[in-house]
C-alpha cells in the first residue's frame, strides 16, 4: 500500500504503476519541476519501486533544465521544454518510459501565463514522445496535485499500452 505526502488518488495510481511496470517489466523515471519532488516520492514510495523506478530529476531552476535536460533556451513552461525535459530523462536514467512536467504553480502568472499552466511530455514504450498542456484551477498545493494526477495518468496509459513481457 502506497502512503504519500499527496495521499488519496495519488497512491492508488502510484499502486497502478507498480503493477504495470512489474507486469511488463518495464522502468519508469520522471523530470518535475514546479512538483519539487512530489511525483518521484509518489512513485518511490509503491511497491517494489526499488525495481521499476529509476529516479528523477528536480529541474526547478530553469538552468537545470537547459544545462542538465537540455531544454532550449528561453521561456520553460513549453511544449518544447517538457519534451527536453522527458527526452533526456529517458537517456540519463537508463528507463523505458519518462515523464516530465514544468508549469507556473502560481499564485502568480509567470511567463505571460496563468497560474495553473502545466505543460507535461511522456516519452518511451515504444511510442513517439507526446505533450499536453493543462489549465489546473485551486492554490498552488491544488495545482501540484492535478500536475502529478496527470503526470501519473501519462505513464498508467504508455504502460498499460506497452507490451508485456513472458
Amino acid at each position: 500500500m502506497v502512503d504519500s505526502v499527496l495521499g488519496g488518488r495519488v497512491d492508488r495510481l502510484a499502486e497502478q504503476i507498480a503493477e504495470l511496470a512489474g507486469r511488463s517489466r518495464r522502468s519508469v523515471a520522471v523530470a518535475e519541476s514546479l512538483t519539487g519532488g512530489q511525483l518521484g516520492a509518489a512513485l518511490s514510495a509503491a511497491p517494489d519501486s526499488g525495481s521499476w523506478f529509476h529516479g528523477g530529476v528536480i529541474a526547478y531552476h530553469p538552468e537545470v533544465k537547459y544545462t542538465l535536460l537540455g531544454a532550449p533556451r528561453g521561456p520553460v513552461v513549453t511544449h518544447e521544454t517538457a519534451t527536453a525535459m522527458a527526452e533526456s530523462t529517458l537517456r540519463h536514467l537508463l528507463a523505458d518510459v519518462a515523464v516530465a512536467v514544468t508549469g507556473v504553480g502560481g499564485p502568480e502568472p509567470d511567463e505571460g501565463k496563468p497560474a495553473g499552466t502545466v505543460v507535461l511530455a511522456i516519452s518511451g514504450g515504444d511510442a513517439p514522445t507526446r505533450t499536453e498542456e493543462f489549465v489546473f484551477d485551486g492554490e498552488p498545493i491544488d495545482v501540484m496535485r492535478q500536475t502529478v494526477e496527470a503526470a501519473l495518468e501519462a505513464i498508467i496509459d504508455r504502460l498499460g499500452s506497452a507490451p508485456t513481457e513472458a
